[in-house]
């Protein structure tokens, strides 16, 4: 199973997310392992961080966990894009039609979707889905559970 964090801040930018998406969570990240995270943060881009850094600056989060082909070709393919730049165009214009599985920069659910697909589990149609928000994920129907 592949887990994802989802978490909202008390910050300008986690609001604008969430207003514009109509999402309850405005990131999200892919969990390694009890202690990593891996995703995309505006302005780094794609990041190895600490699970615990990132529920201390959260106001509340939440873990799905999604049935995966390969958990390892989920993880080696999130891994490696560590390093990639952050898709401003993608979030600043929300509504304009990029293709989110261009691999050149990420949007924190780019990201995570596209790590689906590496471990074989695709749930969004690409024809139709010029963007991958954190809402999009949420709407999928596997476990969640809220831990802050």
């Amino acid at each position: 199973m592949m887990k994802l964090l989802f978490t909202r801040r008390r910050h300008i930018g986690s609001w604008f997310i969430r207003f514009v998406t109509w999402s309850e969570y405005s990131h999200v990240d892919i969990v390694l392992h009890d202690q990593f995270l891996i995703g995309a943060i505006a302005p780094d881009g794609v990041v190895l961080h600490n699970m615990d850094d990132r529920l201390a600056m959260a106001s509340k989060a939440l873990v799905m966990e999604l049935p995966v082909q390969s958990l390892d070709d989920a993880k080696n393919f999130a891994l490696s894009q560590i390093g990639k730049r952050y898709d401003w165009l993608g979030v600043i214009g929300i509504g304009l039609h990029r293709n989110w599985q261009e691999d050149d920069k990420w949007s924190c659910a780019e990201l995570a979707a596209m790590a689906l697909n590496a471990g074989g589990q695709r749930p969004f149609d690409s024809k139709f889905h010029n963007r991958i928000t954190p809402q999009d994920l949420l709407m999928l129907n596997f476990e969640k559970r809220k831990i802050k």
